[in-house]
């Protein structure tokens, strides 16, 4: 995964506690209630830093492999999770990139499947790389189609 997309959750966190974090606080300003304001901001400074930590262990957690037969997936810092989708089963592969996702160069290479629950991404590849899994992955799921 690209390092991109540790300053991309470490950018909507930032957005997210300036944007409630100044609200909050500008509230509390018009109330008089400096102890408030002042215990407001050390709280928002305080989910900004774990944010900010957080960001970096998620990108650290994120893995992918292209086995053989179906494409394995691992994810998760409190709780691990592995994926894994044959590629007869997968039947849309997309790749997405919001602004923000643009403006850093990574894209989301989403796989969808018949079963909703099954549907996985693979999150902050460089754009290049993202498209030519996609272009991977959907002639894979043509060869190893079930005709379902």
């Amino acid at each position: 995964m690209a390092p991109a997309l540790a300053w991309y959750r470490r950018i909507v966190i930032g957005v997210l506690c300036l944007a409630v974090g100044g609200g909050g606080a500008l509230l509390l300003f018009f109330w008089r209630s400096w102890p408030w304001v002042a215990a407001w901001a050390a709280l928002v400074l305080a989910v900004l830093v774990a944010g900010w930590i957080l960001a970096g262990l998620f990108h650290r957690s994120w893995g992918y492999v292209e086995a053989s037969e179906e494409l394995c997936l691992t994810y998760g810092v409190f709780v691990r999770q592995l994926v894994v989708i044959p590629y007869g089963r997968m039947q849309v592969v997309d790749v997405t990139a919001d602004l923000l996702e643009q403006a850093l160069g990574i894209a989301t290479v989403r796989v969808r499947t018949a079963a909703s629950t099954a549907d996985t991404r693979v999150v902050g590849l460089p754009l290049a790389e993202a498209v030519r899994m996609r272009d991977r992955l959907a002639a894979r799921s043509e060869s190893f189609s079930t005709g379902l």
